[in-house]
């Protein structure tokens, strides 16, 4: 390749700034963490998601012809940033405030990114050389979505949401497979809950009935996948 051809302009395309929109709400997330400013950051990880979900979308709607995998490559950079070290940092932040082991807290949140970088790169490698069109792991917004979920819904306990974001971070690695979430309604469905989970309508006795509802879901997906024809 002749340096003249590796200007930027020769490979970002349209799709490439929605995955840069959710790199930047996972470091906007993370700054928020930081700042102990909590629902903040989960409300950018919920952000991120979005992002992530429209910009494959966009690129086969513009037919994108991504011949260097220019697009598969920014979209995995910012996944990491934004499902794997947003939600370390919010998993570290909110222990810390619950005054949990750190050294327990700075253990977990590792392996949540060490996870993360391990299936993201393994995507990388066996995209479009396998027949399943499904995932191959978990899919890493899921534990993002999980700790979210988790987070505000009330019943938020530090113990437990380690012990379940390291199941979650092994079953990202495993060999498990999941099929992908195209039903229109499903997503809708997943949406409204979104909002209602953070307009907080739906709330008895501290309790987020939609964040519960979400969380549920997606442990359903997560479990339900382990038991069925993973040959």
């Amino acid at each position: 390749m002749k340096i003249k051809k590796t200007g930027m302009e020769h490979f970002i395309a349209i799709p490439d700034f929605i995955s840069l929109g959710n790199m930047s709400s996972g470091f906007l997330s993370i700054i928020c963490a930081i700042n102990n400013n909590l629902n903040l950051a989960t409300i950018f990880i919920i952000l991120a998601i979005i992002f992530d979900s429209i910009d494959g979308w966009t690129a086969r709607k513009v037919c994108r012809n991504d011949i260097y995998g220019f697009g598969k490559n920014i979209d995995s950079l910012s996944d990491i940033i934004s499902f794997g070290v947003a939600p370390a940092i919010l998993l570290y932040i909110s222990g810390i405030n619950l005054h949990s082991p750190e050294i327990c807290l700075i253990i977990v949140s590792l392996f949540i990114v060490i996870c993360g970088v391990l299936r993201l790169t393994r995507y990388n490698v066996i995209a479009d050389k396998t027949e399943f069109k499904g995932f191959i792991g978990f899919p890493i917004p899921g534990i993002a979505f999980i700790l979210v979920s988790y987070y505000l819904s009330g019943l938020y306990n530090i113990y437990i949401a380690m012990i379940l974001m390291i199941i979650v971070s092994i079953l990202m690695i495993s060999n498990v497979k999941y099929k992908k979430l195209d039903n229109i309604k499903i997503i809708a469905f997943a949406l409204i809950l979104i909002l209602l989970m953070f307009m907080k309508v739906l709330i008895i006795q501290n309790i987020n009935i939609a964040a519960i509802i979400l969380l549920i879901i997606t442990l359903y997906y997560l479990i339900s996948n382990i038991f069925k024809n993973n040959n």
